[in-house]
């Protein structure tokens, strides 16, 4: 049943990044990613709050897969990235904290590059 509530919440916060991404091009215009900084921000921030509301047991588990996993996951996952390094940053692992940082940008510019050159190859 929690795979179900994955994927209805997945979906809706799918949809919600679309919309804000639309919304931003059109209040803001394209010279910026607007929407998709307001979309990280904003999932970093609910991600915070709900790993907090988890781990004081206000939320139940189940809940907490649903809105994190699902809702949050489909809207953003910088939101993950970002509550995973946080909490290595508050255990005291900061070599590894900033190892994930560091790895994560370089490996994610690195990683974008040769899939823009794989599909220029694929498409030439």
């Amino acid at each position: 049943m929690t795979l179900l509530w994955v994927m209805i919440a997945g979906g809706l916060g799918s949809g919600s990044r679309y919309l804000i991404g639309r919304w931003a091009l059109t209040a803001f215009g394209a010279a910026f990613p607007y929407g998709t900084l307001i979309v990280n921000l904003a999932g970093c921030f609910a991600l915070g709050v709900v790993t907090q509301l988890a781990s004081t047991g206000v939320m139940n588990p189940e809940l907490r897969t649903a809105i994190a996993v699902g809702f949050i996951g489909g809207f953003t996952t910088y939101s993950s990235f970002n509550q995973e390094t946080i909490g290595l940053f508050s255990s005291g692992a900061l070599g590894a904290a900033a190892g994930n940082i560091a790895i994560t940008l370089a490996g994610g510019l690195a990683a974008g590059a040769l899939g823009v050159t794989a599909g220029r190859l694929l498409t030439s």
